[in-house]
């Protein structure tokens, strides 16, 4: 037998070693030559006399990562290539073709012979399926190894039988958590929820796996055998009946629809868990190929996956210039915002500088970053070791000179540019040479930062999303004098702690604060008119946003909404700011003092448990309220993505944004625009730019010029186009 991504060593006691190594890549994910491959490997271990039990395990650091979404991609394609011609036609065969993993996986489980997977590193998706159609699971127990079946986080649901064996081995609220949430899980949680039987140290697992084959291991998976009952019994009964009905409410108020993969996952196992195993994988099958079909899953997978993973990458790293090796790096600034940026440098390995004003504030900022630390081992992402070692290198000073040496330095000072200007001539000072000088900063023009600076072409912005350690977007903004290496140098720093950069080109509020402001606003406006707050802030997360405008405006305080406010007014002129909504800031801040959660007054009112409610006063702004039985659902969600996405498409037109796929995504982990539709530009597209500027026009009559279509997007719809190519198909039809 010859192949070329799995090794078969059957040793003396028969057990054979089945080692997946996947050729010229860093780690194993399945494709069509994996799965014709794989086929072999099972018709080898069931028909071969020799052969006592298999072991599954991975020459690579990880088991796999899953599927190829590139290929599942090309499926969807290439159904709708066939289904211009014959539309049933072409659901059979995409069924069929959407369902060989399934069944490649079941003929594993049905063998006739016990096979054990040795699990280390990351076992997601598709991998990890793979690793529940074995019947015995031996996992790494170590921070490296996880886990999970994240499918919907790209608007699928798991496709190889995952669903299903899950819905068999945990508990059904347990169950429906794991496959909704799409969590990631370490040997201690998994093998106490059942999913894998034991831990062992990373060199073991494999002879952990062999010795239970060896030990007697049956080939029989628990649902195949006589007698069994799921966790929670059967559908229909006292217990089911207090599963579903809940499941289906929470669903509903998580998701508010907009996610077929989740409702997928709630129908397929309700009617799976009543139907016997094999059936239920067609069950599982025939939700799948439904998903992979609908624009929602389209618009995840490019956006969160391929425009992610091609970033992530580098896509849009200057070609010319050389790969930098950064050891060290200064961070200017040990606030909350400091502090989480040298916890992310060390993390990544990096010696951190963290200056500040005094020895005690910079010692107050690697207290901030202890605690982080400190809660990645209370929550087991790291080891006390670990701990140690990334506080051992964060060094607090309140001496510039000591940022001598460092290959990049960010300043994270207030947001004032005085204060950033004195900042960065200290920082010259001391560093000299060659050294990127970075600054953090969410609304100051990079270019006027820079004539501060004796080497504009060695500054650049880089800004961070708070909280640091969270937010995986980085906005790197190029000024007007900023050269190839200084961003060559800050996108290699971004992507070494590992977040998504984009590249944003100088302007007042760059591309995401541009954004989101806009959805800020339209609340505000909503306001205004009489619409009830509880309302604004429901229909916000019904639109597919995480919180309402009047909450995101409280955390990132109103006072600073002002002050930008009134900053763009004396650069721009007071036609750059809508005044109706600059006179509610200034009333909030200055005639009520409030200022956001900051100081637990804002929109809301906050408790001292965490706990807030709406302002009541909150009335005391609206001339008229509205009657919300009287209002347009519809409409409400509309103006709040619709505001967002003609602020981008105005971004790219301006050449603010150049890329569109760099709009997508970070809009998306940015601020978190509704992921179901793939992003800001992906909402336009998925519309059609006619449609698109129809709404906008029937907005616009009604609600003024913020909602004018630009001259780029009346082009695309005389024309037909769209940001990204359109398939072929789609384009023949």
């Amino acid at each position: 037998m010859s192949l070329g991504q799995f090794r078969i060593d059957v040793d003396a006691d028969g057990v054979a070693l089945v080692t997946w190594d996947q050729p010229g890549a860093p780690m194993n994910v399945i494709n069509l030559a994996m799965m014709e491959e794989f086929g072999q490997v099972i018709d080898r271990i069931a028909s071969d006399a020799a052969i006592r039990g298999a072991v599954i395990a991975s020459g690579k650091d990880s088991f796999s990562a899953g599927a190829d979404l590139n290929m599942l991609q090309g499926a969807r394609q290439e159904y709708a290539r066939l289904a211009a011609s014959d539309g049933e036609t072409a659901a059979r065969a995409f069924f069929q073709e959407t369902r060989r993993l399934s069944q490649l996986y079941r003929r594993l489980e049905t063998c006739g012979k016990p096979v054990a997977a040795a699990i280390r590193g990351l076992a997601l998706g598709g991998g990890f399926e793979l690793a529940l159609a074995c019947h015995y699971r031996v996992m790494a127990d170590d921070a490296a190894t996880k886990v999970g079946l994240p499918e919907i986080q790209v608007g699928l649901i798991p496709g190889g039988g995952g669903a299903q064996r899950i819905a068999r081995l945990l508990a059904t609220p347990d169950a429906l958590q794991f496959l909704f949430r799409g969590q990631q899980f370490d040997a201690a949680r998994a093998r106490g929820m059942g999913l894998v039987h034991e831990a062992a140290a990373p060199g073991e697992v494999v002879s952990a796996a062999k010795a239970w084959i060896l030990g007697g291991g049956k080939g029989v998976a628990p649902w195949d055998a006589p007698g069994f009952r799921p966790p929670s019994g059967k559908v229909f009964s006292p217990l089911g009946m207090q599963v579903f009905p809940a499941a289906n409410a929470i669903y509903r108020k998580e998701t508010y629809g907009n996610y077929p993969a989740a409702r997928a996952i709630l129908s397929c196992v309700y009617e799976g868990l009543q139907l016997p195993f094999d059936l239920a994988l067609q069950v599982e099958s025939r939700y799948f190929a439904h998903v992979l079909r609908t624009p929602e899953a389209a618009a995840m997978i490019r956006s969160l996956f391929v425009s992610m993973n091609e970033l992530n990458k580098g896509a849009r790293r200057p070609a010319g210039a050389p790969q930098t090796r950064l050891r060290r790096v200064g961070v200017v600034g040990a606030g909350f915002m400091g502090a989480g940026i040298a916890h992310v440098s060390a993390r990544a390995g990096l010696e951190v500088t963290l200056v500040d004003r005094d020895q005690q504030t910079a010692e107050r900022g690697k207290a901030h970053a202890e605690k982080l630390a400190a809660d990645e081992v209370r929550k087991g992402r790291a080891t006390p070791e670990q701990r140690d070692a990334l506080l051992a290198r964060i060094v607090p000073t309140s001496d510039y000179g000591a940022l001598k040496g460092c290959d990049l330095v960010i300043e994270a000072v207030f947001e004032d540019p005085q204060v950033k200007a004195q900042v960065i001539a200290s920082v010259e000072a001391a560093v000299g040479g060659d050294a990127v000088l970075a600054s953090n900063t969410s609304t100051l023009p990079i270019t006027g930062l820079a004539k501060h600076a004796s080497r504009p072409e060695n500054f650049i912005g880089v800004h961070f999303f708070s909280p640091v350690e969270k937010m995986l977007l980085v906005e790197l903004i190029v000024g007007r004098q900023t050269g190839e290496r200084a961003l060559a140098v800050a996108m290699d720093y971004v992507r070494l702690i590992r977040k998504t950069p984009v590249v944003v080109n100088d302007a007042r509020g760059f591309f995401a604060n541009r954004c989101v402001g806009a959805y800020v606003q339209e609340g505000h406006l909503m306001l205004l008119e009489g619409v009830p707050p509880a309302m604004i802030e429901n229909v916000g997360r019904m639109a597919g946003m995480p919180v309402g405008p009047l909450a995101l405006n409280d955390e990132v305080a109103i006072d600073l909404a002002l002050r930008i406010a009134r900053a763009t007014k004396a650069e721009e002129g007071p036609q750059a700011v809508d005044p109706d909504q600059y006179a509610l800031l200034e009333a909030m801040v200055e005639g009520e003092g409030r200022l956001g959660r900051k100081n637990g007054k804002g929109f809301y009112d906050y408790s001292g448990d965490g706990g807030k409610r709406l302002w009541p006063g909150l009335a005391k702004f609206q001339k008229t309220r509205l009657d919300p039985d009287t209002l347009d659902v519809t409409e409400l969600k509309q103006r709040f993505l619709v505001a967002q996405a003609l602020e981008a498409a105005r971004s790219l037109e301006q050449g603010i944004v150049t890329d569109p796929r760099e709009a997508d995504v970070g809009s998306i982990i940015g601020f978190g625009f509704a992921p179901f539709t793939g992003g800001v530009l992906s909402y336009i597209d998925g519309m059609g730019a006619a449609n698109f500027v129809a709404l906008c026009r029937k907005l616009e009559a009604k609600y003024g010029p913020r909602f004018a279509p630009n001259g780029q997007l009346l082009d695309m719809a005389r024309t037909g186009g769209s940001y990204y190519p359109k398939p072929a198909a789609a384009a023949a039809a």
